[in-house]
């Protein structure tokens, strides 16, 4: 998959794009796009060819994707050299991405909330700080709890928790 369609180019460059936004790196989220949208799996050479850039970045960002989980190596048959293709279940490719901003972000944000709360314990005098970090804590528990209960939903649950979206906010409006 080394010529890539107009739409291809266009997904890659967004992709890259948004993954700056998201406090990814370009090549990193064009890497994943180019793999997500290939139909067979690609090794590093031509994921650098395809995109133009250095096979070392090429190394770095295929590592990067491993720790997120989102690609993985594979073996084709008659080649020494290592492949990878990416998820293709969006959902699960989902789930895998909030675990590790999970992980990456919000653990040790509500630890260190946590640890400063019950430093505050023993400051009577700062109960603006108190209160304000309180009610974050809370939002990043009940977050984490989200998450959990989120996590443990099989890729079928999902899709038909999506499919039910427009059911889901007529519900949310009966409850308010």
């Amino acid at each position: 998959m080394t010529k890539l369609t107009d739409i291809q180019r266009q997904f890659i460059l967004h992709w890259g794009e948004m993954g700056t936004r998201w406090g990814i790196s370009r090549t990193v989220a064009q890497i994943h796009a180019l793999l997500f949208l290939s139909p067979e799996p690609m090794n590093a050479e031509q994921l650098a060819e395809t995109l133009n850039v250095a096979r070392s970045n090429v190394s770095t960002s295929i590592r990067e994707l491993e720790s997120w989980g989102v690609i993985h190596p594979v073996h084709v048959l008659g080649d020494r050299r290592e492949h990878y293709e990416s998820l293709k279940d969006v959902s699960e490719m989902f789930v895998r991405i909030m675990e590790v901003r999970k992980r990456r972000e919000l653990d040790p944000t509500l630890q260190l909330l946590r640890k400063s709360l019950t430093q505050l314990e023993h400051d009577p005098g700062d109960d603006y700080t108190r209160a304000r970090l309180q009610e974050m804590a809370q939002f990043f528990e009940a977050s984490a709890e989200a998450y959990e209960q989120v996590h443990q939903l099989s890729p079928e649950t999902w899709h038909t928790l999506l499919k039910a979206r427009g059911k889901l906010k007529k519900l949310a409006a009966v409850l308010r």
